[in-house]
C-alpha cells in the first residue's frame, strides 16, 4: 500500500552542504521575488527586497524599483516620480550592454579565425589523397598536422591548468602518432636532396 505524497517539513536550520544550500537559496530567492511581485500586482503596494546570497552577491526586486523604495522608506524624497527612469539603473543597463558587446565582438573573431580554419581544412580535403600528392604538398600536409596537433596540445594545457575533468583519460595516447619524430624530418630532408637533384 502507497503513502500518499504529502509534503515534507523541514526543519529550519542551516543547511551544512554548500552545493545544497546554494540550490535552496536560487530556488527560495525566485519564490519570494515571485510572491512580492504578485503581492504587488493583486494589492498595489510598492514592494522592494534586496538579498545577498551565500556568495555575497546582491539580488533586488523592487516595484515600481528597489532605488523608489529605499527613498521613499528613508524619506529622502518621498514626492518623486516613480515614472522617471533612474541613473544608477540606466548607468548599470549601460554596463551590462558594454560587457555583452565586448563578448560579441570576442565571439565574432573567434568566429572569423575558426570559419578560415575550417577553410583551410575544407582546402585540404578537397585537394587529391595524400598517395597522390607530390613532396612540397606532402609537407604543407605534415606542416598542417602539426600545427593542429600544436593547437590541441595548447588548448589540453589550458583545460588542465583549468582543472577541466577530461572525458577520455586516453587523449594523450590518441595523439601520439601526430607527434614529430626526428628521424621523420630526416627524411624529408633527404626527399627534399633528391627531389632537387
Amino acid at each position: 500500500m502507497r503513502r500518499p505524497n504529502y509534503r515534507r517539513r523541514i526543519q529550519i536550520v542551516r543547511i551544512q552542504n554548500q552545493t545544497s544550500r546554494q540550490a535552496t537559496f536560487s530556488k527560495r530567492r525566485f519564490g519570494l521575488f515571485k510572491k512580492a511581485s504578485e503581492l504587488s500586482t493583486l494589492c498595489g503596494a510598492n514592494v522592494g527586497i534586496v538579498v545577498y546570497s551565500p556568495s555575497n552577491k546582491v539580488y533586488s526586486f523592487g516595484h515600481p524599483s528597489v532605488e523608489s523604495i529605499v527613498e521613499r522608506f528613508l524619506g529622502e524624497d518621498p514626492t518623486a516620480s516613480t515614472n522617471d527612469p533612474n541613473p544608477m539603473i540606466i548607468a548599470q543597463q549601460n554596463a551590462n550592454e558594454d560587457e555583452i558587446n565586448r563578448k560579441l565582438n570576442t565571439l565574432e573573431r573567434e568566429l572569423e579565425k575558426e570559419k578560415k580554419r575550417g577553410q583551410t581544412l575544407q582546402a585540404l580535403r578537397t585537394e587529391s589523397s595524400h598517395e597522390k600528392l607530390d613532396f612540397p604538398g606532402l609537407k604543407s600536409l605534415f606542416e598542417a598536422l602539426e600545427a593542429a596537433h600544436e593547437e590541441v596540445e595548447r588548448v589540453v594545457s589550458q583545460l588542465l591548468e583549468a582543472d577541466e575533468v577530461f572525458p577520455y583519460q586516453t587523449i594523450g595516447s590518441a595523439l601520439d602518432p601526430l607527434i614529430v619524430r626526428e628521424n621523420t624530418s630526416s627524411n624529408f630532408d633527404e626527399g627534399s636532396s633528391q627531389s632537387s637533384e
